[in-house]
């Protein structure tokens, strides 16, 4: 009888482990990447405007999950889903206050030989997480019964991506990092639009990846070669 009972337990564990695993998705695990980069970037920001704690969480957690946010909204999920699942803010959450406590132990953090390093690996995720929140946009749209809307589905896909780092650079007073440099969101413009497109002719699973992968290339290319757009003035070579 301890036998059975014993096995029994052992393919209780196996079940839930395979449950486990089966939630855990690799989008998932690439989402929490990017909310990681994305709350990097907005504590950053609310760091070196020398903003109080609460300043550089409020900076670090909008940046991760303010576009989703206005994706929920615009699509009538309320409340948005980061307050029913709000694993993300609690990443984002973390991740701001472990950049604030390393920059308050060490006040010359950010000026030593490491934040070149630090700065490149949070370029990679960034750009990883760009491209899992627009298609996961798009796909959200889709859910939600809006993906005959192609122009909506494009949209909300580009919001889910850049919104949050909109609306950190409004609070911190700055134009818009995503409108000026390298390429950002016609990164994600990209990326949405090769989604929708590939939407007819391959699996979902398949667009999202692919259509991801496009987002980081682009971001990545633009980054190695200063890939900018042009702008209405500019210098002329004598």
């Amino acid at each position: 009888a301890r036998y059975l009972r014993g096995e029994q337990d052992l393919s209780a564990v196996a079940i839930g482990w395979e449950c486990i695993m089966e939630s855990i998705s690799i989008f998932f695990i690439i989402e929490i990447i990017g909310t990681v980069a994305f709350a990097s970037s907005g504590a950053l920001v609310a760091i070196k405007q020398r903003l109080d704690l609460l300043g550089v969480v409020v900076l670090g957690v909008t940046t991760a999950v303010g576009g989703g946010m206005l994706r929920d909204i615009i699509l009538g999920i309320v409340p948005p889903s980061l307050f029913m699942n709000p694993v993300y803010v609690y990443t984002a959450f973390l991740t701001a206050m472990v950049l604030f406590i390393l920059v308050w132990l060490n006040q010359q953090i950010l000026e030593s030989r490491y934040i070149s390093a630090y700065e490149k690996m949070m370029n990679l995720f960034d750009a990883v997480g760009l491209g899992a929140f627009t298609v996961t946009g798009i796909n959200t749209a889709g859910t939600a019964g809006y993906g005959e809307y192609h122009f909506l589905s494009i949209f909300l896909g580009v919001l889910t991506g850049v919104g949050g780092g909109i609306l950190r650079d409004i609070l911190a007073g700055q134009s818009p990092y995503i409108l000026r440099k390298h390429v950002y969101a016609s990164a994600s413009i990209a990326g949405a639009i090769c989604y929708v497109c590939l939407g007819g002719w391959l699996s979902r699973d398949a667009s999202m990846i692919l259509s991801a992968i496009l987002v980081v290339l682009i971001r990545l290319l633009a980054t190695k070669y200063n890939w900018n757009l042009p702008t209405a003035y500019h210098t002329k070579n004598k």
